[in-house]
């Protein structure tokens, strides 16, 4: 009688689609890369391809892969302790809520930690809400703030769509200053963002601005498109939340950490928050931990009142032990710096492909937060793929995404998308690698223009 063995490839890819679910994906057909390991800017696959990661995975692995000081942090923290329950205290708890207070802008100076970004939004919408008393969240359609119910509702990413009949209620949605298709035909980055924020402020007034909690915007457009805010755009918002009362909420889940090459993407506008939303580059995705900084005047509030939220891993000590560690990384590695240095260089080299490849109609980007937008002709901007595209329509979107994965890299590639958001590690011959294959994908784009 004849065995058939299979390799530990096989049997490791055949249990994690046998017994596990995948986000955002239907779960028949599925051929995940089946990963070994991780170091730099690189992943590795059972078979020891190597594969550059454009995207640091959900933007969140800011550090690069095997970073070694936050896993001998990790191993330190598990050998005195992982975990107690959220009332007690450990050393890495407080000293990551100081060293937040002080990276963080303005006044914002107590953390409530959770384990991820949209229980950080959850508890923000919660918080503005009792220190208030209103209720309606004014938020941007082109955003996404997380997949629980009520971070899905606060976004307009159309992932919501299938869920939505049953969203929290009292959002409202505004349009976005995003200029290359501006709402309002606009002639110039800056009118748009005037255009924008005046129909923000409308809205706030038909809506009742005594009901109005909080303002939501993200600290710089992420995977919405990477949508670039108007000088002056986020300085206007913040005059209009004074205005009227409101709170403004700043998630930096996508932008924080050095991403646009500051510690956080509002600082790139000199204005300060009320509260900030961070995960993701908090820890480099190491392990999860997520945070709502609050500023001094919203933590008075809760001095004499309690404060109605919580989480059993809130704090978790050895996530906090990660995040120091990986602070420390971003500071001794000068990685803030090189993620503006490398960012120009990206641009630049963006430039590049614009003479050779006709699809590419814009490229958005901020330190290495970036975006490249592909059309079908550059003066009606008809985009390749349309945005919220059905399968039947996916054909150059597809097409692309395996080109990618076939040379060597992992990056989103998201309707007529392709996202460059390599870890703050990177160096210049690292993206020319990176770039030389997202020229080929784009060639197949434009195969496709009028």
């Amino acid at each position: 009688m004849s065995t058939t063995t299979i390799s530990e490839a096989e049997e490791i890819l055949a249990q994690n689609l046998n017994h596990t679910l995948f986000a955002w994906a239907k779960q028949a057909g599925l051929n995940p890369i089946n990963v070994k390991r991780g170091e730099g800017v690189y992943i590795y696959d059972r078979d020891d391809k190597k594969y550059i990661d454009f995207s640091s995975q959900l933007i969140c692995v800011n550090i690069g892969h095997g970073n070694k000081k936050v896993q001998e942090a990790i191993q330190k923290q598990m050998d005195e302790v992982s975990y107690v329950f959220p009332g007690m205290i450990t050393k890495a708890r407080g000293d990551l809520g100081k060293k937040l207070a002080e990276i963080t802008p303005g006044n914002l100076t107590k953390t409530f930690f959770t384990l991820g970004g949209a229980e950080a939004i959850e508890n923000a919408i919660k918080v503005a809400r009792v220190c208030t008393g209103r209720s309606k969240i004014i938020t941007q359609y082109r955003s996404y703030h997380g997949a629980t119910y009520g971070a899905i509702t606060a976004g307009g990413d159309p992932r919501k769509h299938a869920v939505d009949s049953q969203q929290m209620p009292n959002i409202i949605h505004v349009e976005n200053p995003y200029y290359y298709r501006c709402p309002w035909g606009t002639s110039s980055l800056e009118e748009c963002g005037e255009m924008c924020a005046d129909n923000m402020e409308r809205v706030i007034q038909y809506e009742n601005p005594s009901s109005i909690a909080a303002i939501i915007l993200e600290g710089e457009s992420g995977s919405s498109g990477c949508i670039k805010y108007p000088p002056g755009y986020w300085k206007r918002i913040r005059g209009i939340a004074d205005k009227y009362g409101i709170m403004l909420i700043d998630d930096e889940v996508m932008s924080g950490f050095g991403r646009t090459g500051k510690w956080f993407g509002i600082d790139n506008y000199d204005v300060v928050p009320d509260m900030m939303c961070v995960a993701k580059g908090l820890t480099s995705g190491y392990l999860p931990l997520g945070g709502l900084i609050v500023s001094d005047k919203i933590a008075a509030h809760f001095d004499d009142n309690a404060l109605p939220i919580g989480l059993t891993y809130s704090a978790h000590a050895v996530s906090c032990a990660a995040a120091l560690a990986n602070i420390g990384v971003y500071e001794e590695d000068g990685l803030i710096e090189n993620a503006a240095k490398m960012g120009r260089y990206v641009e630049a080299k963006v430039e590049e492909l614009k003479v050779k490849h006709p699809s590419i109609g814009d490229f958005r980007n901020t330190g290495l937060l970036g975006c490249i937008e592909l059309v079908k002709n550059r003066e009606t901007k008809e985009p390749v793929t349309p945005w919220n595209a059905g399968p039947k329509d996916m054909e150059v979107t597809n097409r692309m995404a395996a080109k990618i994965r076939e040379l060597g890299m992992f990056t989103f590639v998201r309707w007529n998308w392709i996202f460059i958001a390599p870890p703050l590690c990177i160096t210049e011959s690292e993206i020319d690698e990176g770039m030389e294959i997202i020229s080929q994908a784009i060639s197949i784009a434009d195969e496709y223009c009028t």
